[in-house]
């Protein structure tokens, strides 16, 4: 199972890479420049945050999608 969650995290990965644009807002972080979006990981009920740079994206966490909401956002740019 351990190495499906790591198969379904770097699959996300290549499509955040691909299209980052395409996915959106994390909600309750529309405010913060530059915007957090999210990512769903398939299969697991985890989620990626990241934010956008032109010539790069950085992950924020790769947080739980019910559990301690948002605990990862002091990790974002000031």
């Amino acid at each position: 199972m351990g190495d499906d969650f790591i198969s379904e995290i770097s699959a996300t990965l290549d499509r955040i890479g691909n299209a980052s644009e395409s996915y959106p807002a994390w909600p309750g972080t529309r405010t913060k420049d530059p915007l957090i979006r999210k990512a769903t990981i398939q299969r697991f009920p985890y989620m990626i945050a990241f934010e956008m740079y032109e010539q790069h994206v950085i992950v924020l966490a790769v947080a739980h999608a019910k559990r301690r909401p948002l605990y990862w956002l002091t990790r974002t740019a000031p």
